[in-house]
C-alpha cells in the first residue's frame, strides 16, 4: 500500500492541539492594520477551532495530521 500525500497548502495551514482537535489561524490579520481597533486585532490574533462541519475535509487533506 503506497504513502498518502498530504495537500501541502491544508499543512502549513492547519495543526492538531493536545486534545486532538483540528486549529486554524483567523483571517483578516493581514493587511490595513491601522483601520482596526486594537481589540479586534487582539481577536484576530488568536488561534481558532475548526469547526465541525469542517473537520472531516482538512482531515481528508492531511491523513498523518
Amino acid at each position: 500500500m503506497p504513502k498518502l500525500k498530504s495537500r501541502k497548502a491544508a499543512a502549513k495551514r492547519f495543526r492538531r492541539s493536545g486534545s486532538g482537535k483540528i486549529m486554524r489561524r483567523k483571517a483578516f490579520k493581514n493587511h490595513m492594520l491601522q483601520h482596526k481597533n486594537a481589540e479586534r486585532r487582539s481577536r484576530l490574533s488568536k488561534i481558532a477551532v475548526v469547526s465541525e462541519e469542517d473537520a472531516p475535509n482538512v482531515e481528508l487533506m492531511l491523513p498523518y495530521l
